[in-house]
């Protein structure tokens, strides 16, 4: 996106749009704002987005110390949304302390702010990682009991699935519906994936995830981030704890998290999967958990999510990744 004029991160640069010191804030009018008083003595561009502007802000408090924060900043309704879909998806994850609210000199441009954290590059140790995040999952509670989430929430640009249902199965087969005809719809139709979706919604999501609530078995709605890849997580410089960030959250099954994991190019190995699994009880039937590739259609989900965020740089390989993916259950 491109920057307002005259509040561009970096460059000598210290004027900040006055709702982000005035800590403006859409849902919570007096909680996160920006300390009272202070001054910003330096911003600088940070990170790197498809879809906003990132930024560091450095102020001096009124006692003359430093504190650093974060800034994403994104333009018109949708990106509106999702930056009200992050503060959400953070606070429910209890991370951080954020808020995002809109500019007052340019009223389509809305953003999100959060305490800055210096982090490493290095993976979070499997273990530590694990038991933090079981601890989210088996700790939260979906406040309708269903799965789905009060506001739609953001996988880059990708609005998610996130009305209220009862049955995981029905949620899962919804968001499968809604990636597809978006997917078709940013790249157009394609008789393959047709006929191979019919086959996933008739046959694959029944015969994997029917039994996860069959026979008196149920699903705890669970609190997920959503977007869990390696590039999402990190180390806290000053603490040495994992720090998970970018979040799209929704109560899903616990195992839906495992999806971005699976690919080789991510950095979330298998040993990360044994890990969480050392503190949470596989999802039964267990005699499943490999041999129906649950975590394999999970995966399916995330690469169509991502490949629609990317798809103003891949045009078509998301779709035919997706046909590779559906063929493969197909046949199985």
């Amino acid at each position: 996106m491109s920057c307002v004029e005259g509040l561009e991160f970096g460059g000598g640069n210290i004027q900040v749009d006055p709702s982000v010191m005035k800590g403006k804030i859409f849902v919570l009018p007096t909680a996160g704002q920006l300390p009272q008083g202070c001054r910003v003595i330096s911003t600088e561009a940070h990170g790197v987005s498809f879809w906003a502007r990132t930024g560091r802000i450095d102020v001096s408090l009124i006692d003359e110390t430093e504190q650093s924060f974060f800034i994403k900043v994104l333009s018109l309704e949708r990106g509106k949304q999702m930056v009200r879909g992050e503060f959400e998806s953070m606070m429910a994850l209890n991370s951080v302390l954020p808020e995002f609210g809109t500019y007052a000199t340019v009223p389509d441009t809305h953003f999100f702010v959060c305490e800055f954290r210096e982090m490493t590059n290095d993976m979070p140790e499997p273990h530590k990682f694990a038991a933090l995040l079981s601890t989210v999952h088996q700790r939260s509670v979906s406040p309708t009991g269903k799965f789905g989430f009060h506001i739609t929430t953001y996988a880059g640009n990708l609005p998610l699935f996130v009305s209220w249902e009862e049955s995981w199965e029905a949620f899962f087969a919804k968001s499968m519906r809604q990636a597809l005809d978006l997917e078709v719809e940013r790249k157009g139709p394609s008789e393959e994936l047709d006929i191979l979706s019919q086959a996933l919604f008739d046959k694959v999501i029944p015969r994997l995830l029917r039994p996860l609530e069959s026979e008196g078995r149920t699903v705890k709605p669970s609190l997920v981030h959503g977007d869990l890849w390696y590039a999402n997580a990190g180390i806290d410089v000053s603490t040495d704890q994992p720090l998970v960030f970018d979040a799209c959250c929704f109560f899903a099954h616990n195992e839906y998290e495992f999806g971005q994991w699976r690919p080789a190019c991510n950095r979330f190995g298998a040993e990360y999967i044994a890990a969480y699994n050392s503190f949470v009880q596989i999802s039964a039937p267990e005699k499943d958990f490999e041999g129906r590739d649950l975590t394999r259609m999970y995966r399916h989900y995330s690469l169509m999510t991502r490949h629609f965020v990317h798809s103003r740089v891949e045009s078509t390989t998301g779709t035919e990744r997706s046909t590779d993916i559906l063929a493969g259950f197909s046949t199985s």
